[in-house]
């Protein structure tokens, strides 16, 4: 196999620190492999002394395949296996973890359950802020922050320290461990016992660690104690595609690897075999954008290629359906459904898609659990509010409804499974004001049910207060006012595509199960178009790749702020950029809910450096024009 200068250079490296910058489709999994082979077939170097590091258990049956496949051996004493389970078997060995020791998700959530109704939290979506409180425990872990001086998002501090030290409390009690004690400890352990990180290091002389730009602060830490006394740390990774600063990720810590290790060498993999020209330098545009990175030069082995699209389209709707159309007309080419992909910033994006590819029966597998708008709480209480303007008024549904917007009701109003509001009113009867607000619920109520299912959710929104309640909401919960207006507007659109409910509510029932039918076969082997989030992506690679609302406060997100974040963001461009191999279509919305979107500034970014000569397709798509274009027609470049 015939290897570029710089992926020889990387294989046969000698003793010591390397920083081995990997791009786009560089073949940086070739070179690790490589690389094994030329330390114990070249070098002599005893197998079993090897440790290659991955993040994902899938990437390291991967690699380990890979390299059994190379060598034509069945069984190799390489070790191969995640931070987890390398840091895992320390602990087994040094204390006697057996797998039973480690807690689930599950007994995670309902010890986290447990301390909501202790401490008397509300929340409307339990879930959600089950999710949240996990994950600010691991941050806190990972990045080896005394909890004193962390300061949630999901919660109050004083709330959140209290859970989090019942939480280690009954973990320490049960003898158990969650994953980012497994980190947290075998740094203690090796901190303590000088004699048990000597036997580790004598064991593993050479370390390599890919996509080490997802590295956090505590598994750098460890690393750095194995690596003693040789240094033989050889990483792999690329600086601009670390995207996973949520998840504790510290891209700083490539960026600083060459001050804690100044004689390492620095080797960058240039070639990207994956993508065409045009794809290869739009993405070299954009992300030469961003401040805090290695300064690179990514280039093409593969030559022109076809021109990138990008094209602003009408509203959400016109942009759902072009991309279903021209995925149909790819497929006709012949193309599998499975070579291609849309991409998307969060995984609340493609509702509107995936409505259309249901409606066009265009097969597809969704990578992300996609939440159903339809279960949202702020969905339920619209619903409720339908409901109760047909006529008979459940218990349940009142409930909802009756203080949002705040009205001052009482539960002890109500008598019964089924709520009279003559009853209501009969309560309030020495009290004129609340009669009114009864009264008003009533004449609203009387209103909503003549409507169309739109134009019943703008009356509740607008006439009835809801939207201001949300507004009060967010402001009194710190929660963001956007996203859940966002909910709203969203089921706005979804309800004026119907004249009925009837309808509206079969087009939900069948959107559900089909989110149903996603869910069960994610496990199987993914058949029909992909569709997942940008952060999904990563490692991936299709024929062709659609970007979907490239529009500004989408990505860039809204919430990202500081430079950190918005570099972030472009990285997280940059990455969906780069899965295209042959084609690459951008597609951004002129409109969204009645309100005008500007498009991304990552989409100026390519513009704005691409010269008069770039092979770029601009096109602002008429409504009375076809939205096929696969093969880039119907838009001359940008006036």
């Amino acid at each position: 196999m015939a290897f570029s200068k710089a992926q020889e250079q990387a294989i046969c490296h000698g003793q010591g620190p390397a920083l081995v910058l990997a791009g786009p489709g560089s073949g940086k999994t070739t070179v690790i492999t490589n690389r094994i082979r030329y330390l114990t077939q070249g070098e002599g170097v005893d197998p079993s002394s090897i440790l290659v590091i991955t993040f994902t258990r899938a990437a390291a049956r991967e690699m380990k395949s890979r390299y059994q496949q190379m060598t034509g051996t069945e069984w190799t004493k390489v070790t191969f296996g995640t931070f987890h389970s390398v840091f895992f078997t320390i602990l087994k060995l040094a204390y006697g973890y057996t797998g039973a020791s480690i807690i689930t998700e599950e007994e995670q959530g309902r010890l986290i359950r447990e301390r909501m109704e202790v401490y008397r939290v509300e929340a409307e979506d339990a879930g959600e802020f089950v999710s949240g409180i996990l994950n600010e425990i691991s941050r806190v872990k990972g990045e080896m922050i005394r909890l004193e001086y962390y300061y949630p998002q999901i919660c109050s501090q004083e709330i959140f320290q209290k859970i989090y030290r019942d939480y280690e409390g009954r973990l320490r009690q049960e003898r158990r461990i969650d994953f980012d004690d497994m980190l947290v400890m075998c740094y203690e352990l090796f901190r303590e016992r000088p004699d048990i990180l000597g036997a580790w290091q004598k064991k593993y002389r050479y370390i390599l660690i890919d996509e080490f730009q997802d590295i956090n602060r505590i598994q750098y830490e460890i690393v750095r104690m194995m690596a003693l006394p040789e240094n033989n740390l050889f990483i792999v990774g690329d600086d601009d595609q670390s995207i996973y600063r949520f998840r504790g990720a510290r891209p700083e810590i490539m960026l600083g690897f060459e001050q804690d290790y100044p004689g390492a060498a620095r080797i960058l993999l240039d070639q990207n075999y994956r993508s065409t020209r045009q794809i290869v330098q739009a993405a070299g545009r954009v992300i030469r954008h961003n401040q805090a990175r290695f300064p690179k030069e990514i280039r093409d082995v593969r030559g022109e290629g076809r021109s990138l699209v990008i094209r602003q389209w009408p509203d959400s709707r016109k942009e759902a359906a072009a991309i279903a159309s021209q995925l149909r007309d790819y497929r006709k080419l012949g193309l599998p459904w499975e070579e291609m992909a849309v991409l998307y910033r969060t995984n609340t994006g493609p509702r509107q898609l995936v409505e259309t590819l249901m409606e066009y029966n265009i097969p597809f597998s969704m990578r992300d659990v996609l939440p159903n708008l339809y279960d949202h709480w702020i969905c339920r209480d619209l619903m409720a509010y339908i409901r109760a303007g047909k006529g008979q008024i459940s218990r349940a549904d009142f409930l909802r409804i009756m203080n949002r917007p705040v009205r001052y009701i009482s539960r002890d109003a109500l008598e019964g499974r089924v709520v009279d509001l003559e009853r209501v009113k009969s309560f309030y009867q020495d009290r004129p004001w609340m009669m009114e607000r009864v009264e008003q619920l009533e004449y609203d109520l009387h209103m909503i049910k003549g409507l169309a299912p739109g134009a019943a959710v703008n009356y509740i929104r607008k006439a009835v207060g809801y939207d201001d309640f949300i507004r009060d909401y967010a402001l009194e919960r710190r929660l963001d006012r956007e996203e859940l207006t966002e909910i709203l507007d969203q089921l706005q659109e979804s309800g004026l595509r119907y004249k009925t409910m009837e309808q509206w509510e079969e087009s939900i029932e069948a959107y559900r199960k089909e989110l149903e039918r996603q869910q069960e076969g994610r496990k199987e082997k993914q058949e029909g178009v992909s569709l997942m989030t940008m952060h999904s992506s990563k490692g991936l690679e299709f024929r062709v790749v659609f970007i979907l609302d490239a529009n500004e406060g989408i990505t860039p997100h809204h919430r990202a702020q500081l430079e950190a974040d918005l570099e972030e963001e472009r990285r997280m461009f940059y990455v969906a950029m780069t899965r295209a191999k042959d084609r690459l279509h951008i597609y951004y919305a002129g409109e969204r809910y009645h309100k005008k979107q500007e498009v991304s500034r990552f989409v100026k970014e390519i513009e704005d450096d691409a010269g008069t000569d770039s092979h770029i397709l601009w096109g602002r798509q008429r409504e009375n024009q076809r939205g096929t274009g696969t093969g880039g027609a119907g838009g001359g470049k940008r006036a």
